[in-house]
């Protein structure tokens, strides 16, 4: 280990050293992880600037720094399946079951909904810039990721819609909680309904049984709620970490090469972003509040560009700081990370779709193939991994329907990760939307709570 990585890592411990006496000083929770990502912008162009994006020193450097960063992120993948385990089962057994399928469906209604709105907002963006995959040429990289993409639809048609539907129902609901597959999350949802629904049909029965079954899975979610918090405490520090190797390594020239579509998508997110906030208005909820109380869970969204290990920080904000109730926050985090993400599943395959079509002699501004995208585009967003790739799959899926070529996915390899950062932070809002508008139609938020300007932290901090 050489004197420059040696001296990166003293920086970089330094820095955590400066958020931990941040949190000592009892700086709010949301402060401290937005300074955590302006901070790893800074000391990540900083590494950039000094050594080079390709360099071995920033490299190694990366693969300390990895140790905070990284393992952040793994805890809380490892705490999701298990909250939404206990979360989706206690929501079920702890409340009336009658109203399960209401609520249910109604999120999944907004999910679709929105998912619906996001590709038309993408279709739309897309056909106002122009944007046209002829005019860009593949590199090496491109065309071998091009080829990547050819081969995952292969594998991807080789199943059935129906047949990928199916598996939803897992076989083995304990190889589901391992968290491989596509489909784990939304599996680990349907094992916990069945064991729920179980539980409350042998109240009668066996009511002994259920008690104790009841009084079990609550003091298990309390332990895992624990587990949650304990780990949420440690997001700075992973914001912190992500971001500096986020930029200290991007080739901003591959990125400038198609800014273009860069600009066009964070204007899309952006614009469905302001719809989100709309959403609320309408529902009688203050937009300021949501982003104040919302802004570090939608940051550690961008900086990890996971939906699915955001999860615990999702359920946290709405229950904590905006007043959902605990089963309906449950839904909506859950199934968000699986359907009807609009920045994944929504606004990227339209707009790739748009983009790719004059390719094969399609006019993208025909009012048939607009309507058309957007209906599949929605139905699409059904059992898209809230990971990173599930974008790939999203388009794959939609490419694949409206009969266009997949492969040219692979010529914006060099931006997938700076704009997939954005697309995540949307997907966790419309997840964090749908919970709002579910409980404020279902009657189960609590407006005192999202309107009180002082819950802004919680025991997270």
């Amino acid at each position: 280990m050489g004197f420059h990585v040696i001296l990166n890592i003293l920086i970089m411990l330094a820095l955590i050293f400066v958020f931990y006496a941040m949190q000592k000083k009892q700086y709010s929770f949301t402060v401290r992880v937005i300074s955590a990502l302006l901070v790893g912008i800074l000391y990540g162009a900083v590494l950039q600037a000094v050594y080079g994006a390709a360099s071995p020193i920033v490299k190694e450097a990366n693969t300390w720094f990895g140790i905070v960063g990284n393992g952040y992120v793994r805890l809380l993948k490892m705490s999701v399946i298990p909250l939404v385990f206990v979360a989706i089962t206690g929501a079920i057994i702890n409340q009336d079951s009658r109203n399960l399928g209401k609520k249910a469906g109604m999120t999944i209604a907004i999910l679709v909904l929105t998912a619906g709105i996001a590709a038309g907002i993408g279709a739309g963006t897309a056909n106002i810039f122009g944007l046209n995959a002829q005019g860009i040429n593949a590199g090496e990289t491109e065309a071998k990721a091009g080829q990547t993409i050819e081969t995952k639809l292969k594998d991807f048609q080789a199943k059935p819609i129906q047949d990928q539907l199916v598996e939803i129902i897992p076989t083995n609901p304990f190889a589901s909680m391992t968290g491989e597959g596509s489909n784990a999350t939304l599996s680990v949802v349907f094992f916990a309904a069945v064991v729920g629904i179980s539980t409350v049909g042998i109240r009668k029965k066996k009511p002994e049984s259920a008690e104790i079954f009841t009084k079990f899975l609550n003091a298990l979610h309390d332990v895992v709620m624990r587990m949650v918090t304990l780990i949420l405490r440690l997001t700075p520090y992973g914001v912190l970490a992500l971001m500096i190797r986020f930029v200290s390594t991007s080739n901003f020239r591959e990125i400038l090469r198609l800014m273009q579509f860069v600009f066009a998508s964070y204007l899309a997110i952006l614009i469905m972003f302001a719809i989100h906030l709309i959403i609320l208005t309408a529902f009688g909820m203050n937009p300021l509040t949501y982003i104040k109380k919302a802004a570090h869970v939608l940051t550690f969204a961008f900086t990890s560009r996971t939906s699915a290990g955001t999860l615990p920080l999702t359920v946290e904000a709405l229950t904590e700081k905006l007043g959902v109730s605990q089963g309906i926050a449950n839904l909506s985090a859950s199934l968000g990370t699986s359907i009807g993400q609009n920045g994944c599943a929504g606004i990227y395959p339209a707009m790739l779709a748009v983009m790719i079509a004059p390719t094969v002699g399609i006019n993208p501004l025909e009012p048939m193939f607009i309507i058309k995208l957007i209906i599949v585009t929605a139905i699409g967003s059904f059992g898209i991994a809230g990971v990173g790739g599930g974008a790939t799959f999203a388009a794959l899926t939609v490419l694949s329907v409206m009969g266009l070529p997949v492969g040219l996915v692979g010529l914006l390899i060099a931006i997938e990760p700076l704009i997939d950062m954005a697309r995540t932070a949307l997907n966790v809002s419309d997840s964090m939307i749908s919970g709002l508008v579910s409980g404020k139609i279902l009657n189960e938020i609590n407006m005192d709570r999202y309107n009180n300007q002082a819950i802004t932290e919680s025991e997270v901090n």
